[in-house]
């Protein structure tokens, strides 16, 4: 566990789901297409990932989950309890995820931001983190999923669709 006086941050275990979880939810990060407990499932059932806790007055205020294939570390899901954001906690979360990938021999770590999200892009680039020439492509395995995904039509009256 790593500590200093503010927050506590250890490794996810079986009594911080529902905590995780609503962390998720009260960030923003959770999407109808990602089921947060399959997710949660699939990180827990691996060597290569891990999820992380903080922990501040006994009570979970920020998670990240990250995880490797042996060249390239990923970040997911980092979340800090909107009350208590503008802390460092998010900050905190990160480093703690970047020493986890760096004690594992990996030696670069990537993370993937929805283009409108600019408060997060730029959260990253104060982290030093740089935007990568390469375009990100997918492929739904699981036509129901892809279509969870599906851009919604635009009604021509009501503006521009997500």
């Amino acid at each position: 566990m790593w500590s200093d006086s503010a927050l506590d941050i250890r490794a996810y275990t079986a009594e911080d789901r529902r905590a995780v979880v609503a962390l998720w939810q009260a960030a923003g990060l959770l999407r109808p297409w990602n089921d947060p407990e399959r997710d949660i499932d699939l990180c827990c059932s691996s060597s290569e990932s891990e999820i992380f806790v903080g922990v501040r007055e006994d009570r979970a205020i920020a998670a990240i989950m990250v995880g490797h294939d042996g060249h390239r570390g990923w970040l997911y899901y980092l979340a800090v309890d909107p009350g208590s954001t503008g802390q460092g906690f998010g900050r905190r979360m990160v480093e703690h995820a970047e020493g986890w990938l760096a004690s594992r021999g990996v030696p670069k770590v990537h993370i993937m931001i929805r283009e409108t999200n600019l408060d997060v892009q730029a959260f990253y680039r104060r982290l030093g983190y740089e935007d990568n020439p390469c375009r990100v492509m997918q492929r739904w395995l699981d036509p129901a999923a892809g279509a969870l995904a599906a851009p919604k039509t635009a009604d021509p009256g009501a503006g521009t669709s997500d």
